[in-house]
């Protein structure tokens, strides 16, 4: 085995391998040679070399989302490493465990002129869950921080990040290792499987007529299926679920923009929670979030091991329980309430969606009726990543097939890295991986490409409006000059030039007609990943959109 000369790569090395981190996503560079050889010759890693280093840390964050355990990213010194920051705050708001290790100059180099240099230390510290910097010489003290660091991004499913100086001379290995590093074992964190003071839950809960349960981001199975049915039994328990939740169920509501978006004072007083219960991560319906700040329940549990967040400024409890725990004992020691809320809202909202399918029946080819084909076409088990923007608020409108699994950046909610994040999903998750993706997210991203790992199965369904959609939808659109150039980013581009150089097969389509045969011969050929373009007309899809809600009322 070849390993890097110096001992301080070495002991990274080590004790990154000893932790069980396999993944390791490299961006070339000179400064970090020692830590590129080093785990390019241990066969202990999967190394990946992507050269934008953008792209990298969100190809890393896909590939940790999926696989659940921490993946390594590595670079150079320099403004290389502050390319990692978009990655790195989404991993930290999503929870999602990232080992950023920065090759740095030695510090008697920073801040002297030196070229390729800048103050690298804590240069993540608002967004990262532990900082180890380090010193040149391999030392006892290094170990344990890199321990620490490594124990931290798993216990705390954030990023951590290991800043490693380097003198030359870079490129020079030994055949046998010169560190012994020490390797802690971290302590086994053990969540309560009871609630504590359960009674003063069981009270309120067992009085209250008016229960909300909102379920955020969430990865598939979290919930028991005894207590899917307990919640979906409860006449006083609405479930809200959003696409990202990956809880189905026929009496649950999932898609509460369809529901509450015609609401008036009077609906949203009757609906108004006595009780709300969250998990999950964060929740995309910004007209839930206005409804329970304005109508604010008098308890609001949210249901986490990490973190809670006062969303609605009404939070009174934070449980420090896996939900599925916090369910079976409250459901142990709790009754059904007789309560007419249930069957309320859910009277309404069967006929929202009765007039939402005679709706979509009748509309005209636009972004919203795409999204409706696209979603119906997917295949079954297979692993939906969708971007930001307006491409995730079409798809809360439109029931997903529960078999499908569905993923979303929505930790800080960037339109960025919602590419790279994707194919890192596809390549850590095995399932086939459809990404659905505006225009200004795809483009934004188009480097995501440049990329030798994209799996042959991997489509992108590309919504090309000829801009920045979700501006249009927004309050205080007005078609002059200054919107369409500063806001909307209006365009001309396509893919079609992209998909030929990065070896994709390219599709487009132009009317539901087209879609429809493409997405058929686009499902059917994998032998290259694949980007099917529709094109949709920018001026109508709003228009389309907003007189959506109008019908259902």
């Amino acid at each position: 085995m070849i390993y890097p000369k110096i001992p301080l790569a070495q002991s990274i090395i080590e004790i990154l391998s000893a932790k069980g981190i396999s993944n390791i996503i490299i961006s070339p560079g000179s400064r970090n040679a020692p830590l590129t050889i080093g785990f390019a010759q241990n066969p202990n890693f999967k190394c990946y070399s992507i050269a934008d280093e953008r792209c990298a840390a969100f190809f890393a964050l896909g590939i940790a989302q999926q696989t659940k355990e921490p993946t390594a990213i590595i670079c150079t010194s320099g403004s290389a490493l502050l390319n990692y920051y978009p990655a790195l705050a989404e991993a930290f708001y999503s929870q999602i465990p990232l080992i950023v290790i920065s090759a740095d100059r030695p510090q008697n180099k920073i801040d002297i002129g030196d070229g390729q240099t800048i103050r690298q230390q804590n240069v993540f510290l608002n967004h990262s869950v532990f900082n180890a910097n380090l010193t040149e010489e391999s030392s006892e003290e290094n170990d344990l921080k890199i321990n620490k660091a490594i124990e931290e991004a798993i216990k705390l499913k954030g990023p951590v990040h290991i800043n490693a100086p380097f003198e030359e001379p870079l490129y020079e290995t030994v055949s046998g290792l010169s560190v012994s590093p020490v390797i802690t074992k971290p302590e086994q964190e053990v969540f309560a499987k009871t609630i504590e003071n359960i009674e003063e839950f069981v009270s309120v809960w067992n009085t209250a007529k008016r229960k909300l349960v909102l379920v955020g981001v969430n990865e598939y199975g979290i919930l028991d299926q005894n207590i899917i049915d307990n919640l979906a039994q409860d006449p006083s328990v609405v479930v809200l679920t959003e696409t990202t939740s990956n809880l189905h169920d026929p009496s649950f509501i999932n898609s509460i923009d369809t529901l509450i978006t015609p609401f008036d004072d009077a609906d949203f007083k009757d609906f108004n929670p006595e009780v709300l219960i969250t998990f999950g991560g964060m929740v995309v319906s910004k007209r839930i979030k206005g409804f329970l700040r304005k109508y604010k329940p008098s308890h609001h549990w949210h249901i986490d091991t990490l973190r809670a967040y006062d969303t609605f400024g009404a939070l009174t409890k934070h449980v420090i329980m896996q939900p599925n725990d916090f369910f079976s004992d409250l459901f142990s020691k709790t009754i059904k309430t007789e309560s007419n809320y249930f069957k309320s809202i859910d009277d309404v909202y069967s006929d929202r969606k009765i007039k939402k399918q005679n709706y979509l029946s009748k509309i005209e080819f636009s972004d919203f009726k795409v999204f409706e084909k696209v979603i119906a076409s997917l295949p079954k088990n297979c692993q939906l990543q969708i971007s930001n923007s307006s491409a995730i608020r079409y798809a809360q409108l439109i029931e997903i097939d529960e078999s499908i699994e569905v993923f979303c950046n929505r930790g800080t909610s960037g339109i960025d890295g919602s590419t790279s994040t994707a194919i890192g999903a596809a390549v850590g998750n095995k399932k086939q991986t459809i990404f659905i993706t505006g225009d200004i997210s795809f483009l934004y991203d188009s480097n995501a490409l440049w990329n030798s790992y994209i799996p042959k199965n991997f489509k992108i369904i590309l919504i090309n409006n000829g801009g920045g959609g979700i501006f249009r939808i927004l309050p205080g659109h007005e078609e002059k000059p200054v919107f369409n150039t500063y806001f909307e980013t209006s365009h001309q581009l396509t893919a079609e030039h992209l998909a030929k150089m990065y070896h994709f097969n390219y599709y487009k389509a132009f009317d539901e007609k087209a879609l429809d045969e493409n997405l058929k011969e686009m499902y059917s050929q994998n032998e290259f990943p694949s980007i099917l373009e529709v094109f949709t007309p920018t001026a109508e899809n709003d228009k389309v959109l907003k007189q959506y809600f109008k019908e259902l009322i």
